[in-house]
């Protein structure tokens, strides 16, 4: 690993988070025996507590699920503060092959070669193995970058190249432009990446003035490509997969689907113990319950 690169990301994952995600990260962290804690997402670019906060707990050993990550939904007070977070489980071993490109997954290297702090590690040997999985993520994207992008533009064509690539890959409805709200909003994270992580892997680019041209020779580039064809292919069947497990296995469903349901509707609905722990089975009577709150409010509205 260069140590341009590897500084680099350093600086940016440990910038000081805010005291109460730092408390709800170790909280966390301790009751699941993790080895570090990532933070990312909006609430990370705008510091804001509101809304719900994104983790990925990386976990000690072999990953044992093969269909990862395992998610859930938390609520923690703090200072009189409500904090909610969608926590997202799986092993440091198996993010750090999927940051490399290891793994036929996308979404870890083109989600964590985006913005995202380490706010907690267990000891020191943790805090290196999960900066060197970002710097891999940086890396790994910017190889394909490089084969996706045009023979010579400015960086920001190269991530625009990959990002459009990665969300056409996955399961997820994003507006047309979606990559230049991403380099708009993180403007400083990704200004010199590109270079960094090109050098870091030994990959040969010219830069004049805004303008980079990487060298890839004709057998790396079609090479890039075929890796990136087969990932391209099963990215929307592994989403649908994770969906479907998330489905069954969202630790805290009912609370996180009340609180949007609240959030956007006004409407309450009260959680209760079977609710909590069946909530699948609790959907036609949570269903039955709002349509009567919905139709209690449009009558209130009428008078």
């Amino acid at each position: 690993m260069s140590a341009p690169l590897s500084a680099r990301i350093a600086a940016m994952a440990e910038a000081p988070p805010r005291a109460e995600v730092a408390g709800f990260a170790r909280m966390l962290a301790e009751e699941a025996g993790a080895s570090a804690v990532l933070f990312y997402g909006s609430n990370l670019r705008s510091g804001s507590l509101e809304g719900v906060l994104d983790f990925y707990l990386l976990l000690p050993g072999p990953q044992r699920e093969r269909i990862w990550p395992r998610v859930s939904y938390r609520e923690w007070t703090c200072g009189g503060i409500v904090l909610r977070a969608k926590i997202a489980a799986l092993s440091l071993e198996q993010f750090a092959r999927a940051a490399s490109g290891r793994s036929r997954d996308t979404t870890i290297w083109a989600r964590f070669v985006q913005p995202s702090a380490l706010v907690w590690a267990a000891d020191e040997p943790a805090r290196r193995a999960a900066l060197a999985a970002l710097a891999e993520a940086a890396q790994t994207a910017a190889r394909l970058a490089a084969a996706l992008g045009p023979a010579q533009g400015s960086a920001q064509d190269y991530w625009r190249a990959l990002f459009r690539a990665t969300y056409q890959a996955e399961f997820r409805i994003e507006q047309p432009g979606r990559e230049d709200s991403i380099l708009v909003a993180n403007e400083s994270h990704f200004d010199g990446l590109l270079p960094l992580a090109w050098e870091a892997q030994g990959l040969e680019f010219k830069r004049e003035g805004e303008l980079l041209r990487p060298h890839l020779p004709k057998p790396e580039r079609e090479r890039l490509l075929r890796w990136w064809h087969w990932r391209r292919r099963a990215g929307k069947p592994l989403n649908i997969l994770r969906l479907a497990k998330a489905t069954a296995t969202f630790e805290g469903a009912a609370a996180y689907g009340a609180w949007k349901l609240e959030r956007h509707t006004g409407l309450a609905l009260e959680v209760t113990p079977f609710r909590a722990k069946h909530p699948l089975l609790a959907m036609p009577g949570a269903a039955w319950e709002l349509w009567r709150a919905k139709r209690k409010h449009r009558r209130g509205q009428r008078r």
